[in-house]
């Protein structure tokens, strides 16, 4: 193959944190390239938030993150913050709004925000190619970079290859394979914000329950969130279920509190002594579906009217600490992002540079950090392909 084109700098992966990177190091008079192996870039941007894109959480902040060490997001996002892309949407005329929760999305669909990539791009001189893979990657003084195009050569390299995260959008695990080749450590990686499927019996059980929605605290360990559960065909979803899938493992419990903040024993005490039964008295504040099916799973058979102040606290103590067992997920497949990724500690938290290889930097998903739902992924790549642009 014969050399065909020098860059200061080339992006591997034209997704949130690879444009944002080659975006800034364009504005810096750097001469870059982004390659990206899809048709088109931004694929997994088009398709997040329904399809309107929860680019950004107003409430961003190093909590929302996970990773082995949880102090390497916090200069990164302090250096690019919820607020400095809220500036460029509005730059560009993008109307927006708070769904919920510091989660903001666009008014209309993601293809907006892709547009406001490709604008910056332009102004700052990047070229984009696409349909355009990766073969091998070698390092003397330059970076050597073998593609469907050639031979490609760069003063600096940025992986921003994403995560193992909906296959059919792309998805790879090329960029482990590159940290790898380099020597550089991979914490292990799972399927995050995902569903979680039943078990063989709990799916004859609740299968009938899909498409019934309710609000809820699942707990697992020390980490709570209180959003909807939804009930599927296969398991649990919504977004309570997707947080907390994110600090499951295999084999643990879930616990679920149905009625939170809410004094179930006061409720059943007065409902039997007004002789209704337990079902009614707790479809005021569930719905009716899933309260004769929890109850034919979970109350003693008997009349209401029979049961004991002991059955009543079992009955509240159930209803606020229902166990479920996930028997795994979904799955990559419907996984919105990745855990585990690129050791953090292989890299500057200052500049995204690899230690042991100067002028190699990592951004976005496919480092060890991993954000909440509700636009903190998006956050960290707009952050962590910011900060990498300012010194490639």
């Amino acid at each position: 193959m014969a050399m065909i084109l020098d860059k200061d700098v080339i992006v591997i992966g034209g997704g949130a944190a690879g444009l944002m990177c080659a975006i800034e190091a364009g504005k810096r008079g750097r001469s870059t390239l982004v390659l990206e192996r899809s048709e088109k870039i931004g694929k997994k941007i088009l398709i997040s938030g329904g399809g309107r894109c929860n680019f950004t959480n107003r409430d961003a902040s190093p909590r929302n993150f996970i990773s082995e060490n949880p102090h390497f997001c916090k200069s990164a996002l302090a250096r690019f913050t919820p607020q400095d892309f809220i500036s460029l949407v509005e730059k560009h005329g993008i109307a927006y709004h708070e769904k919920k929760l510091g989660q903001l999305f666009c008014d209309q669909n993601s293809d907006k925000i892709i547009h406001l990539l490709e604008e910056e791009c332009k102004v700052a001189k990047v070229e984009i190619r696409v349909n355009c893979s990766v073969s091998k990657i070698e390092r003397n003084n330059h970076f050597k970079i073998h593609t469907d195009y050639g031979v490609l050569k760069s003063q600096s390299l940025v992986i921003a290859t994403g995560g193992l995260s909906i296959p059919k959008m792309g998805a790879t695990p090329f960029g482990y394979e590159i940290a790898k080749h380099f020597g550089l450590s991979v914490v292990p990686m799972r399927p995050a914000l995902v569903p979680f499927t039943w078990n063989a019996q709990d799916s004859k059980i609740y299968n009938e329950l899909a498409g019934v929605s309710l609000d809820a605290i699942v707990r697992c360990g020390n980490q709570e969130f209180q959003e909807n559960i939804l009930f599927t065909h296969k398991g649990l979803s919504g977004p309570a279920i997707l947080q907390i899938s994110t600090y499951w493992q295999n084999g643990h419990p879930i616990f679920i509190d149905l009625l939170p903040g809410k004094d179930v024993m006061d409720e059943c005490v007065e409902a039997r002594s007004r002789g209704i039964d337990l079902v009614r008295a707790l479809s005021k504040h569930l719905p009716r579906r899933f309260v004769q099916n929890w109850c034919k799973q979970n109350v003693p058979a008997k009349p209401f009217s029979h049961c004991t102040g002991k059955d009543l606290k079992e009955i509240s103590d159930h209803l606020h600490r229902w166990q479920v067992n996930p028997n795994g997920t979904e799955g990559y497949e419907k996984a919105e992002v990745t855990r585990g990724g690129v050791d953090t500690k292989e890299f500057s938290s200052q500049t995204m540079e690899c230690k042991k290889v100067p002028a190699l930097y990592f951004v976005g998903e496919v480092m060890d950090v991993t954000g909440h739902l509700g636009g903190y992924n998006f956050q960290w790549a707009w952050a962590s392909g910011f900060t990498a642009g300012q010194v490639v």
